[in-house]
């Protein structure tokens, strides 16, 4: 497929936001049973809710650029009921209100303590909302994820490890915002969202190596034969009917080499998984924000390069016809 890089960006920025809101809210319900302390209510919870919806709204944004009909977007959440699609659409706006309606519980203090167990846990009305959101958001990585994995006809998305892969390598790149943030925020939440991000990504790293092998294995329904229609043992294409290129050329392949597919594929590799790793742990062990931080900066760029291998090596079965100008 030729991937569209507004769908790449809107991916991987609304990513970022529900892994960021999903470790945000992952603190504070670790302080709220007294295993992580209380952070500052505004700074840490309410700014870092922000953060996450600044991130669902630049994925929103980028979204636009892939519409040939912007003011007609509404009418995508009209198929709810059989479209992937559709229930992203809801989904995403649902999510970005609960962030929204979390932050500013923190940030005005409507934080009323609903109830105290007899240990000292509390349960707060942000926890209450806070629980909505997280539901929301695992509900916005499955719509995501499905909306390809129920392609069946491109048969390396159709694998339940694209939806698992969307759930991990977002909610990685969250966690390790969260690192940063809570370097300059909540430096005692260091040391617990890092070694939730290093889980996280050893499972992300697991899973995606998982989804490559797979896909270099695959073994293709669609032939020449059945492309054409002809079910003849030999057949050699030498044209596909005109002289120029189309929307079928244009958009379902990506035009690259072998070469650059294989560079792409262990550029992000090294960018989503070890090198992140190694800068943050360098700037934990320094004391360096800036140092944490260039971590999810270079974590970033290689998620927009793994998602733009993810679209590309799509193989679409139309191609085996229209692969020959004449």
């Amino acid at each position: 497929m030729h991937p569209a890089f507004s769908v790449v960006f809107l991916t991987t920025l609304i990513g970022v936001g529900q892994g960021l809101f999903l470790a945000v809210f992952t603190g504070q319900s670790y302080s709220a049973v007294e295993l992580l302390p209380t952070e500052d209510s505004v700074m840490f919870y309410g700014t870092g809710a922000m953060i996450a919806l600044g991130f669902l709204v630049a994925g929103l944004i980028a979204s636009v650029f892939h519409l040939g009909r912007p003011e007609r977007a509404w009418r995508a959440a009209t198929r709810w009921r059989t479209s992937w699609l559709s229930r992203e659409v809801i989904a995403l706006p649902a999510v970005m209100g609960l962030v929204f309606i979390y932050a500013i519980m923190h940030y005005f203090g409507w934080d009323t303590v609903i109830f105290t167990s007899s240990t000292g846990a509390r349960l707060q009305a942000t926890l209450v909302v806070g629980t909505l959101g997280a539901v929301a958001t695992f509900a916005l990585f499955l719509c995501t994820g499905m909306i390809y994995a129920a392609v069946k006809f491109l048969q390396e998305w159709a694998t339940p490890l694209t939806v698992i892969n969307y759930l991990l390598l977002g909610t990685m790149s969250g966690f390790t915002l969260a690192v940063a943030f809570a370097s300059y925020t909540a430096p005692d939440l260091v040391g617990f969202f890092a070694v939730w991000t290093t889980i996280i990504t050893v499972a992300a790293f697991i899973t995606r190596m998982a989804s490559l092998i797979r896909n270099n294995n695959i073994k293709y329904k669609s032939s020449m034969q059945t492309a054409l229609g002809i079910r003849h043992s030999q057949i050699q294409q030498k044209s596909m009917g005109f002289m120029g290129g189309s929307v079928n050329t244009r958009d379902f392949f990506h035009h690259k080499t072998l070469m650059f597919m294989k560079n792409i594929k262990w550029i992000f590799i090294l960018l989503v998984f070890p090198i992140p790793l190694f800068f943050m742990w360098m700037g934990i062990n320094s004391g360096n924000s800036n140092v944490m931080l260039t971590a999810f900066i270079i974590q970033y760029i290689g998620l927009l390069a793994e998602r733009w291998f993810f679209f590309a090596q799509a193989n679409h079965p139309q191609n085996l016809y229209y692969q020959t100008v004449g």
